[in-house]
C-alpha cells in the first residue's frame, strides 16, 4: 500500500504547475508540468512567479512545510523548496496549490547541482531547516553547511546574501560555526542556541515542522544561526 501511494504521488506531481524536476544530475536540465522541458535560470521571477520580488530557497525542504509557511508569512516574497524526494515534496506542493500560494514553488533535484538552475545573484536568501546532519566524518562534504556547499551558494546568492540555519543537532551546529569562521567570505550575523528560551528573534522561526515537533518531544533544544556569504 505504501509503494502504491508513493507511485500515485509521483504521477500526480507531474501535473503540478509549481513543481520542476531534474532527473539526471549528469545532464542537469529541468522539466515542468507534464514533463515539458523548461529553462528558468535567471528567469524564476519573470517566467514562473511573474513578479520582481526577492527569491528565497529552502534547501532539503522535505514535505515543504517551511516553504509553504514562509510563503504564507511573506506574500510579497517568492519561495522555492528544494529536495530530491518527490514523494515528500508532494505534500507541500499540493498544499500551496490548494491554498492559492502562487509565491511558493518546488524544485526536485540534488542540491549539489543547484548552481545549474540559478543565475549569479538570483537568490536573496537560503533557509536550511532540520536537514540530515550526516554525523559520520566520512560524509562531511555532504553537510549542507560544508565549504563544498558554501561554494555552490556563493554562485547563486546576491552579494551579502544570508543563510539561515534552524536545527537541533549540537554537532552539526558546531560544525557550521567552524565552517563559517574558517571561511573569509562568510560572516556570522546571529546565533541562538535555544530559540524557545525567550521571545523568538524573527517570525520565520515560528513555523512548525514534523521533525521539529519530534525533536522538541525528545527534549532537544532548537538552535538558529544566521550568516552572510559575500
Amino acid at each position: 500500500m505504501g509503494r502504491k501511494k508513493k507511485l500515485l504521488k509521483f504521477a500526480e506531481i507531474l501535473s503540478f504547475p509549481n513543481v520542476y524536476e531534474c532527473y539526471n544530475v549528469q545532464e542537469p536540465v529541468l522539466t515542468g508540468a507534464d514533463l515539458q522541458p523548461v529553462d528558468l535560470k535567471g528567469k524564476w521571477r519573470s517566467e514562473h512567479f511573474r513578479n520582481d520580488a526577492p527569491v528565497t530557497l529552502e534547501l532539503a525542504c522535505g514535505r515543504g512545510e517551511y516553504t509553504v509557511g514562509l510563503a504564507r508569512l511573506f506574500p510579497d516574497r517568492n519561495f522555492i523548496g528544494v529536495d530530491v524526494k518527490g514523494n515528500r515534496m508532494h505534500t507541500g506542493a499540493k498544499d500551496a496549490l490548494r491554498n492559492g500560494l502562487s509565491n511558493a514553488a518546488f524544485l526536485r533535484t540534488r542540491i549539489e547541482v543547484i548552481d545549474h538552475f540559478f543565475e549569479p545573484g538570483e537568490v536573496d536568501e537560503i533557509w536550511i531547516t532540520f536537514c540530515d546532519p550526516f554525523p559520520r566524518s566520512s560524509k562531511e562534504n555532504r553537510r549542507l553547511t560544508s565549504p563544498f556547499f558554501h561554494e555552490k551558494y556563493r554562485k547563486i546568492l546576491k552579494p551579502g546574501g544570508l543563510v539561515h540555519l534552524k536545527h537541533d543537532d549540537d554537532d552539526f551546529i558546531r560544525f557550521t560555526l567552524a565552517s563559517v569562521s574558517e571561511d573569509s567570505a562568510c560572516s556570522l550575523q546571529y546565533q541562538n542556541l535555544d530559540i524557545y528560551a525567550g521571545e523568538l528573534p524573527i517570525p520565520e522561526l515560528s513555523i512548525p515542522t514534523l521533525y521539529e515537533s519530534k525533536h522538541l518531544a525528545a527534549g532537544k533544544t532548537i538552535k538558529y544561526l544566521r550568516y552572510q556569504i559575500s
